[in-house]
C-alpha cells in the first residue's frame, strides 16, 4: 500500500483502454451463425422475358449443382407468379450438409458461390444468408445493409441515385449491392391519333380491344366437351409480338368493312420508367442493399454509407435505415440505454445496502477495469462488438461488483474494531483473496464453454463468453490492489468503534 497513489493512474489507463480498444472494434447486429442454407437472389435488366430468365436459372442450377456441400437446390423463376414486375428476377435455396458432415463453413461457401456468381454478366446475382437474429420487417432474401434515401420527387432521386450506387460498388466496404428503383424498364407507349382514325371510319374502342387480343389475351367465350366447360383465348403467337414493328401486321375494320393497318392509325413512343414508384415514411424512396466485404461488418457499411450521403446528397435529401440496419441502429441505442441503467440500479442498491455514497462509489469504479479486459479479449480473437457482447458486459456489472462488495464490507468490520483505514482494507484484501479467486474462476469456467462455442449453433454467442472471461480475468488481477488503495482514499476516515465480541 505504500504506493497506493499508483490506483489513479491505473484507473485513468484501463478507462482509456476501453475508450479507445472500443472505438476500434467492428459492430453488428449479431455475429453470423451456421443454418445450413444459403439463398441465391437474382435480378436481370428491366424487360428480361420470363424464358430467358428462366434458361439463366437452370444454368445457375447447373452450375451449383457441383458444390459437394449442398443437400439439395429449389430454383423459382419470377417469384410472384409471372407477374410483370417480376418475370426478371429468380431465386435459388440452397440447405447444406450438417456442419459436421461438410469441410466448409457456410460463410466460406458464400465466399465461393460469390465468386462464381462474378463471371456471369447476364443478371446480377449475389448469396444472402440468414441472420442469426431476423429482422423485425420480416424481409426474405434481403442483404444486411438497407439504407434508405428519401427526396421530395422523383427527379432529385433520378438526379443522385447513379452517382450514389456507383460510390457504393466502388468501395470496398461491399461485396455487393443492389437498389430497388431502376429507371431502365423499356416500354412503347402508344398514342391514338383520333383524328386519323375518325377520317378512316375506326372506332377507338375496336382499336383498344383489338390491341388487348394481340399484345395480352381476351376471353371470347367458352364451350363444353365431355362434361367440362373450356374457356376460348384469342392471343397473338409470341413470334409475332416480339419486336415494335410487328404492330404493322396488326389490322381493323373501319366501319365500311375495309381492313386499316394498325400503323397508321398509333404513334409509337420509346420511352423507359420505373418498374415501380416507392414510398417510405410517404417521401419517394430508393432502398440501397449491400453486403459488407470480407472483414467489415453491418456498423462499418452504415458508417460508409453516412459518409457517401454527406458527399453527394444535399439537405433536401433524408436516410434512414430499414431491415436488419434498423434492428442493429435500434439495438446498439437499447443496449446503451440498458447499461446506464444496470449501473445506477447497482450504484443505488449498494448505496442502500451501506448507508453511504462513498462506499458504493468505491466498488463501481471496478467496472471499466472489467470492461477494459472485455474489450480488449474481443480485440485479441477478433470478435465483434454486437448484441452478445454487449450482454457480457452488462452481466460483468454485476459479477466484477461482488469483489468490491467483499472487500470493502470486510474493511468496514476491521474499521469498526477499531484498526486504521489502510491496515483495514489491506486485510481485506488479504483475506478475502480465496473467496474472490474462487468465485471468480468457477464463473471464468461457466462462461468457458461459451466461449469455446461447444454445441450446435453456439458460435455466434462467442464474444459473450468472451467479454465475460477476459473481463474477470483482468479484474481478478487489479481490483485486489485497486480497491483497497481507492478504498484508503476515499472511504470516510471516521468510524464507529464496535467491540469485536458481538461479531
Amino acid at each position: 500500500m505504500r504506493k497506493r497513489w499508483l490506483a489513479f493512474p491505473l484507473f485513468a489507463t484501463m478507462s482509456a483502454i476501453f475508450v479507445f480498444v472500443g472505438r476500434q472494434l467492428s459492430s453488428e447486429l449479431a455475429p453470423m451463425e451456421d443454418k445450413s442454407q444459403l439463398r441465391i437472389i437474382s435480378t436481370a435488366p428491366e424487360g428480361t422475358s420470363f424464358e430467358a430468365m428462366d434458361n439463366y436459372q437452370l444454368k445457375l442450377m447447373h452450375m451449383l449443382d457441383t458444390i459437394p456441400e449442398k443437400a439439395f437446390l429449389l430454383g423459382v423463376t419470377s417469384p410472384t407468379f409471372r407477374a410483370s414486375t417480376a418475370a426478371n428476377s429468380s431465386f435459388i435455396y440452397m440447405p447444406l450438409k450438417q456442419p459436421n458432415e461438410r469441410k466448409k463453413s457456410q460463410d466460406e461457401l458464400a465466399q465461393e458461390i460469390n465468386q462464381m456468381l462474378r463471371k456471369l454478366t447476364f443478371a446480377q446475382s449475389f448469396v444472402v444468408q440468414e441472420p442469426t437474429i431476423k429482422s423485425s420487417s420480416k424481409s426474405t432474401g434481403s442483404l444486411p445493409i438497407q439504407y434508405v434515401l428519401q427526396a421530395p420527387d422523383l427527379e432529385h432521386l433520378r438526379s443522385v441515385l447513379p452517382a450514389f450506387m456507383d460510390s457504393v460498388n466502388a468501395s470496398p466496404f461491399f461485396a455487393a449491392a443492389t437498389v430497388d428503383l431502376k429507371f431502365n424498364k423499356p416500354e412503347l407507349v402508344l398514342s391514338i391519333n383520333r383524328n386519323k382514325a375518325f377520317l378512316m371510319g375506326v372506332d377507338v374502342l375496336d382499336i383498344a380491344a383489338t390491341l388487348q387480343t394481340f399484345l395480352s389475351e381476351q376471353r371470347l367465350g367458352y364451350f363444353m366437351m365431355e362434361g367440362k366447360q373450356y374457356y376460348v383465348i384469342a392471343e397473338a403467337q409470341k413470334e409475332q409480338k416480339n419486336e415494335p414493328l410487328d404492330l404493322k401486321t396488326i389490322a381493323v375494320k373501319n366501319n365500311s368493312g375495309e381492313m386499316v393497318s394498325l400503323d397508321n392509325l398509333v404513334d409509337v413512343e420509346f420511352k423507359s420508367r420505373p418498374p415501380s414508384l416507392l414510398r417510405y415514411n410517404r417521401y419517394t424512396s430508393a432502398t440501397i442493399q449491400a453486403a459488407p466485404a470480407e472483414g467489415h461488418t453491418i456498423g462499418d457499411g452504415i458508417t460508409e454509407m453516412d459518409r457517401i450521403a454527406s458527399q453527394l446528397l444535399d439537405e433536401s435529401f433524408s436516410t434512414e435505415l430499414t431491415g436488419s440496419s434498423a434492428d442493429y441502429a435500434e439495438s446498439s441505442q437499447s443496449t446503451l440505454i440498458i447499461f446506464i441503467f444496470a449501473l445506477i440500479l447497482v450504484y443505488l442498491t449498494l448505496a442502500a445496502q451501506f448507508e453511504s455514497f462513498r462506499d458504493p462509489l468505491i466498488i463501481m469504479l471496478t467496472v471499466p477495469l472489467a470492461l477494459a479486459g472485455a474489450v480488449l479479449t474481443l480485440w485479441m480473437f477478433d470478435q465483434t462488438l454486437n448484441i452478445f457482447s454487449q450482454i457480457g458486459m452488462i452481466v460483468l456489472i454485476g459479477i466484477v461488483t461482488k469483489n468490491g462488495i467483499l472487500i470493502v464490507e470486510f474493511a468496514n468490520q476491521k474499521r469498526n474494531t477499531g484498526k486504521p483505514l489502510i491496515e483495514a482494507a489491506t486485510e481485506a484484501a488479504a483475506q478475502r483473496f480465496r473467496p474472490i479467486l474462487m468465485t471468480s474462476l468457477s464463473t471464468i469456467l461457466g462462461a468457458l464453454p461459451i466461449a469455446l462455442a461447444l454445441g450446435g449453433s453456439s458460435s455466434s454467442r462467442i464474444p459473450m463468453g468472451m467479454s465475460i472471461i477476459g473481463g474477470l480475468l483482468l479484474a481478478l488481477v487489479l481490483t485486489l490492489y485497486l480497491i483497497p488503495a481507492l478504498y484508503s482514499y476515499i472511504a470516510s476516515k471516521e468510524k464507529k468503534i464496535i467491540d469485536e465480541s458481538n461479531y
